[in-house]
């Protein structure tokens, strides 16, 4: 069942899949007694820390254990490499406990996480990865926002063509429902016209235009041109 109340069909195989959730479920404090009750995990966020390193200028253990002066889980540069290392470890974590996934997904950031537990991206690769698009997207606050809509996607790709590059479908979380992402002012006129109509959907609290079709085109183009696995300098 969604957070929105459409629901999905769930098969019951019996196997294990790992998903690893996007941006957005992190909480000051997450994962800090971990780091002192399992050592599998406290080694893997301490891999992690090294990992994003070159990259960043905070400490992630610093971060989890909410130590003075670290930013905090608000900050847009720390709310998704963070959530990121979480999950690397946790999935090691339950390995260790022989849970070993037929299936490995995730959604937005967690799709980092799933590519490093899956072996497709290095761990460095991963953190590369993960603080490379913070830091594209803190330049971006108040420049876009997103809405959650309660329509399957052709219909609402239909919706969006009065505002040709200007609005984009940045995730479909069901049969019934999608995320989309663009300037402020198309948005929003398109929140106007869909409640005219009796359509539910609402503007969500983020000041990006995630996952649009510029924004991850210019991003590729920038921070990662040339360095992606399978990419040729």
């Amino acid at each position: 069942m969604s957070e929105f109340g459409g629901a999905e069909g769930v098969g019951e195989s019996g196997e294990v899949v790992f998903v690893f959730p996007g941006h957005g479920p992190q909480w000051e404090g997450m994962a800090a007694e971990l780091l002192d009750t399992a050592p599998v995990f406290a080694r893997h966020m301490e891999e992690c820390a090294q990992a994003l390193e070159p990259f960043v200028d905070w400490s992630l253990l610093d971060v989890i254990r909410g130590r003075n002066g670290a930013p905090g889980m608000d900050r847009v540069d720390v709310s998704q490499p963070a959530p990121w290392a979480v999950t690397v470890s946790l999935a090691a974590l339950w390995e260790s406990y022989g849970v070993r996934p037929a299936a490995i997904v995730g959604h937005s950031i967690g799709e980092w996480a799933a590519a490093c537990v899956a072996g497709v991206l290095s761990l460095s690769d991963g953190a590369r990865v993960a603080a490379s698009w913070t830091r594209h997207m803190v330049g971006l606050v108040g420049r876009g926002d997103m809405a959650w809509v309660n329509l399957p996607e052709s219909e609402a790709a239909g919706r969006l063509t009065s505002w040709p590059d200007r609005i984009w479908i940045a995730a479909v979380n069901g049969s019934q429902e999608v995320v989309v992402s663009g300037y402020p002012d198309a948005v929003a006129d398109l929140l106007a016209e869909l409640a005219a109509d009796g359509v539910r959907a609402r503007k969500l609290m983020d000041e990006h235009a995630e996952t649009t079709t510029e924004v991850i085109r210019r991003w590729i183009a920038g921070d990662l041109a040339g360095d992606l696995p399978g990419e040729e300098g």
